[in-house]
């Protein structure tokens, strides 16, 4: 198994640091590897702390009388200097639950109300998104979204478009445009069951 001799932090940021990891392989070679992490210290960093807990919160919630829209969001992100669309979502801040993160996190993004679900654990579980390149893991909270779309509570550096999407739209989108994978897959369960969270429904004890 490959060993983690040395730790170096390389940046000093709010949301994000990078660390430098040296090490062997299995085989006992040099290893020099780039980890990303939202940890606000190394102590909490996982591959020091070996723990998984939710940096980030997964927003899947349905619109409309009929559940039959999905909220989606269009959003710029520097990676892509271009939109693509997503999931709302958001970081879990300190004395929360990624529940209340949600509630949180969609009202901000998009003005509206979320009912939450109570749901099977490996539903909802942390699940890291991007392992090759950092510790982040986020939980999937889905629900019921209800309202009026508003901007008034998003952050300056957030340039978000609130889309209520019915299938056609969800179709087009995927065919046409950018979107993140975690939406996508989600997006493929809006897609093709009449009830979207009849998955949820049937697992759950």
């Amino acid at each position: 198994m490959a060993t983690i001799e040395k730790i170096t932090k390389q940046t000093e940021n709010r949301f994000l640091n990078m660390y430098h990891l040296e090490g062997r392989n299995k085989v006992g070679g040099p290893v020099n590897y780039y980890v990303a992490t939202r940890a606000r210290n190394l102590k909490d960093c996982k591959f020091q702390s070996h723990e998984n807990y939710p940096d980030g919160v997964i927003i899947y919630s349905l619109y409309g009388e009929n559940h039959d829209k999905v909220v989606l969001i269009r959003q710029y992100r520097y990676a892509i200097d271009g939109y693509i669309y997503e999931l709302p979502a958001g970081l879990v801040d300190p004395g929360e639950n990624y529940q209340q993160a949600a509630v949180r996190e969609m009202h901000e993004e998009t003005g509206l109300r979320l009912e939450p679900l109570e749901v099977a654990p490996e539903y909802e579980n942390a699940y890291f998104t991007t392992i090759g390149m950092t510790d982040e893991s986020c939980a999937t909270v889905y629900g019921y979204a209800d309202g009026e779309i508003s901007q008034k509570y998003m952050e300056d550096n957030e340039e978000i478009e609130v889309v209520l999407a019915d299938r056609d739209e969800v179709r087009r989108i995927m065919r046409e445009e950018r979107m993140a994978i975690v939406c996508a897959y989600q997006m493929m369960h809006f897609l093709n069951y009449e009830e979207p969270f009849a998955f949820l429904q049937k697992q759950k004890k």
